[in-house]
């Protein structure tokens, strides 16, 4: 938000202290919302404003800074909600640590593509994330394969995590009964 830099400086000096103290190597930077007849331009200049400003303060730190489109189903009003949206802000601010949060359920209800896209945004990608669509439950469970959309990292080469941001349908330990393929065991 246009006049809140300040704040977004001190959030940032509190997320890093965490992050530091946790060995946390990766920081999702959150966008924000879009307040009612806000200036959606000046919001953007803001927004590349301050992830220089982040990008600057961590260049040397190991850390790695992300981005995450979240849709507007879910989150109204939630300030970047597409992956070109976001690639455009990553290749503004330029720096090599910046990078996207896929997050494939986000992905399919916003934009859909989802092996097309994956495979295009790969390059700028540090961390992933599932749940099924359309209701946000287990990855097996829906419209999107995200057993196949896995297999499409592993070609891919992508050595990272895959963050299970679902609601299982009952228990955690029975919403796992997928994950046992790849060594998961509820």
């Amino acid at each position: 938000m246009p006049g809140r830099e300040a704040e977004f400086s001190v959030a940032l000096d509190k997320a890093l202290d965490y992050a530091t103290v946790l060995e946390c190597r990766t920081l999702h930077v959150m966008s924000g919302m879009i307040a009612p007849g806000a200036d959606v331009k000046a919001m953007h200049r803001t927004f590349v404003a301050n992830l220089k400003m982040a990008c600057d303060r961590t260049a040397n730190s190991g850390l790695t800074l992300v981005l995450e489109p979240i849709n507007h189903r879910d989150i109204p009003g939630y300030f970047t909600n597409t992956t070109d949206q976001v690639k455009q802000v990553i290749d503004e601010v330029g720096a090599p640590h910046l990078r996207l949060q896929l997050d494939l359920y986000h992905m399919q209800v916003t934009e859909g593509d989802l092996t097309k896209r994956t495979e295009r945004l790969f390059p700028i990608t540090a961390h992933v994330q599932i749940a099924g669509n359309p209701d946000r439950n287990e990855p097996d469970i829906g419209e999107t394969n995200h057993l196949y959309l896995l297999d499409v990292l592993d070609r891919l080469g992508y050595q990272g995590y895959v963050g299970l941001e679902y609601k299982p349908k009952t228990t955690t330990g029975a919403g796992l009964g997928w994950a046992a393929k790849y060594g998961i065991k509820a």
